[in-house]
């Protein structure tokens, strides 16, 4: 074949054209040999002498196209006019499906004239999308032709009976009725398929012809058969038979429609089903969540999760019952074991309530905000408004409970996790620094007396509230934990000093804790007079004498009531250890050389204050290891006279004496103490924080200044706006900040 242009005559090779598309068009055999020709021919008259005959040919096919989709629509007409209209969706379908493949061979056939004349000519999408040309006017390959005159000619002709016909075969398929769905799927695609080509509303025909009423037909169906599910079913009943239809329209819609119908057709059910019938359901959130429905709330939160507006209700319901049984769980608690009572009925609630969220309602974020909420509502309920929270004081007694030596029935495995489980706990507290606070002076009397169970767990539970509060909150308690370290190496070096030195201490077994006086929660105040037995003097002068060699410009304060010792009784019939008091101790060694002294005496001797004198030689005598005629509510008197018990017989050779001291009035005096502490930290933490923010903006707005506190200060409490107030004018009278000139509400940074 030669490729230069020839004079050629264009109904000649026409003839031989349209011969051979005759037989394209309708899929019918055509000979290889056949083909290539008809492929030359469309060169010959797109390349054609003295001038190109692209134009005429793409008019001829167009004609061509035209009048075959016309044929083909009198055919289908007829027929269906002398069978019945049921056929028209099967000869539609049967006919677009020959059509559909035909012209794309047509095309293939015709490339020379669709890459060479037409694509040249096709305008660009600056010129279709600035309107500088009508799209009517463009020329369309020769398949884009082909869809486009079937549109014309076929789908708008017969568009009433196919879409009413397409309806009424879906609807059948609700009903379980049989439905040819290759047919009606075909036919549904076709409106899309016949514009696919398009840039840009592709699937406009598809949207306007058959989506729309679809939809609307959808919507009026579940439209009623919601009112009849609401006559005939309870909210179960009906909210599975929802559940139901919703699944069986999912696979319908994947069955028949193109994807970009699914969520609409979805959204329409549920705006039948469930938006419309919102107060219906609604109205059984409440006995649901009350009764533990754990089927029925699945379900309705499965309803209400996609409908707007549909899930508050039920959150608020869910977060309601939570904090209700919480309070209940938590309130009216007596007896002595009021802190695990509370922190264990907290953590089975939580976790109770947890696995309905995971199981029932997905892990959704909106009901673990419920649940955080309850939680922290209940934790931070406060039985009389006006006093303090008491959940900070519980959850530390709770844990010096576990991480003291006295735990019993338990590993320290089990004591690890109950540990990590009460930082559940901690999280929700508001007031953590009142947590901190007597967490410290637990521990701080745990360390001193020796009592924890394990340092490792010690640390670790340290470390526990570290994570969940950063370095600053447990900075002191690190300290604490370094003094008590630090003191093994120091009662190490004491022990070398003294052999080194030559130094007797009387056979006592001396050992002492250095401690930070701004790390440890120990009341200066409560420090009383006294006077320092003689066989301790000696101990006590040397290792002052080391400290002061090793340690320049350090003083040390002898906090004598918190010590403790171990004493031999051997005047008995048989030997005694006991753990006692310094205080304790000293009264004791005053028997050593008289069997009866006077309270006048001792006092004299021991120089101990009144009230602490009378509590520790109240404990000696409830004891039975000193005697007194005193009556037992009688006033002690400087002549009350007491005595050393010779016959003093215990069944245990090793026990500990305590000071008798009224329990209750003890830790309430210790609470008020560590509160009006907390109060005092805040004061301070709130007026650093206030002097940060103004040297960091030197002038800034009152109502400003308030919102940076408080966010400053809530991962520690949440400070009222009184106690910030009374802080920022504390720092004006400091000098630190004062009111900006000519205004009312506005501070500046004092330099």
């Amino acid at each position: 074949m030669s490729l230069k242009p020839e004079n050629v005559d264009f109904n000649e090779i026409w003839s031989r054209l349209r011969s051979t598309i005759d037989s394209v068009i309708v899929l019918s055999k055509v000979e290889r040999k056949e083909w290539s020709e008809r492929f030359s021919d469309v060169y010959k008259l797109c390349v054609a002498f003295p001038e190109p005959l692209c134009d005429r040919l793409y008019a001829e096919t167009k004609a061509f196209l035209n009048e075959h989709v016309i044929v083909l629509n009198k055919a289908i007409t007829a027929q269906d006019s002398a069978t019945g209209e049921d056929n028209l969706l099967v000869d539609y379908h049967k006919q677009w499906l020959v059509y559909r493949d035909g012209v794309n061979y047509l095309n293939k056939l015709y490339w020379y004239l669709n890459q060479q004349h037409i694509k040249k000519q096709k305008f660009s999408d600056a010129d279709l999308s600035y309107g500088c040309v009508e799209v009517s006017e463009q020329k369309l390959e020769i398949w884009e032709l082909g869809l486009h005159i079937w549109r014309k000619n076929m789908i708008e002709p017969l568009r009433d009976n196919l879409i009413r016909l397409l309806l009424a075969a879906i609807e059948n398929d609700r009903l379980g009725k049989s439905t040819n769905e290759t047919v009606v799927q075909g036919v549904i695609l076709s409106f899309v398929n016949v514009e696919e080509y398009k840039k840009k509303g592709s699937l406009d025909l598809y949207q306007e012809i058959f989506e729309k009423p679809f939809l609307e037909a959808t919507g009026e169906y579940y439209r009623k058969e919601a009112e009849m599910l609401l006559q005939n079913s309870d909210c179960s009943e009906y909210m599975e038979r929802v559940l139901s239809r919703l699944s069986a329209e999912n696979v319908r819609s994947r069955k028949y429609l193109h994807p970009s119908s699914f969520p609409k057709v979805t959204s329409e059910c549920e705006t039948r089903m469930i938006a419309e019938h919102l107060q219906f359901l609604h109205s059984e959130c409440k006995p649901m969540v009350l009764n533990n429905r754990r089927k029925d709330l699945q379900n309705m939160y499965k309803l209400l999760k996609p409908v707007e507006g549909g899930l508050p209700v039920l959150v608020k319901e869910v977060q309601d019952h939570i904090t209700r049984i919480g309070l209940q769980a938590v309130c009216n608690l007596e007896g002595d074991g009021v802190p695990q009572a509370f922190v264990e009925n907290i953590l089975k609630v939580h976790k109770d309530n947890s696995n309905l969220i995971r199981e029932v309602f997905s892990n959704d974020q909106l009901f673990i905000g419920a649940l955080d909420k309850a939680c922290a509502t209940v934790i931070n309920h406060r039985t009389v408004s006006k006093q303090p929270c008491k959940s900070p004081e519980l959850l530390a007694r709770y844990c010096d409970s576990l991480l003291k030596k006295s735990t019993k029935g338990m590993n320290e495995s089990e004591i690890e996790e109950r540990l990590s489980q009460s930082i559940t706990v901690f999280k929700y507290i508001d007031d953590k620094d009142v947590f901190q606070k007597f967490y410290a002076k637990m521990l701080a009397k745990r360390l001193i007396h020796t009592q924890s169970v394990s340092m490792d767990l010690e640390e670790s539970m340290i470390n526990k509230l570290k994570q969940a509060c950063g370095h600053e909150f447990t900075s002191k308690l690190h300290r604490m934990f370094t003094d008590i370290k630090v003191s093994e190496d120091l009662n190490n070096s004491f022990n070398a000093y003294c052999k080194d030195m030559k130094v007797e201490l009387g056979g006592i077994n001396f050992n002492i804790f250095v401690l930070q006086a701004g790390a440890w929660p120990l009341a200066q105040g409560a420090i009383s007079s006294f006077a320092i037995p003689q066989p301790l003097e000696k101990c006590v002068t040397n290792f002052e004498t080391f400290y002061n060699s090793k340690f320049n410009g350090r003083k040390l304060t002898f906090i004598h009531h918190l010590s403790m010792s171990e004493v031999k009784l051997c005047y008995c019939k048989r030997t005694y250890i006991v753990t006692m008091g310094t205080f304790h101790m000293a009264i004791l060694l005053l028997f050593e050389s008289v069997n009866s002294l006077t309270y006048k005496e001792i006092e004299e001797n021991t120089k101990i204050a009144d009230d602490q004198l009378i509590k520790h030689l109240n404990s000696l005598v409830e004891s039975k290891l000193l005697l007194t005629s005193l009556a037992e509510s009688a006033q002690v008197t400087p002549e009350t006279n007491y005595s050393l018990n010779l016959n003093f017989v215990n069944k245990r050779s090793k026990f500990k004496i305590t000071t008798v001291v009224q329990k209750e009035v003890q830790q309430q005096q210790e609470v008020e103490q560590t509160h009006a502490s907390v109060d005092e930290d805040r004061k301070l933490y709130l007026q650093a924080a206030i002097v940060r923010i103004m040297k960091a903006r030197k002038v800034i707005k009152h109502n400003s200044l308030m919102q940076q506190v408080i966010h400053q200060a809530k991962n520690r409490f949440t400070p009222s706006v009184t106690m910030i107030k009374k802080c920022i004018e504390a720092l004006m009278e400091k000098q630190y900040l004062e009111r900006t000139p000519n205004t009312t509400d506005e501070y500046s940074y004092v330099a």
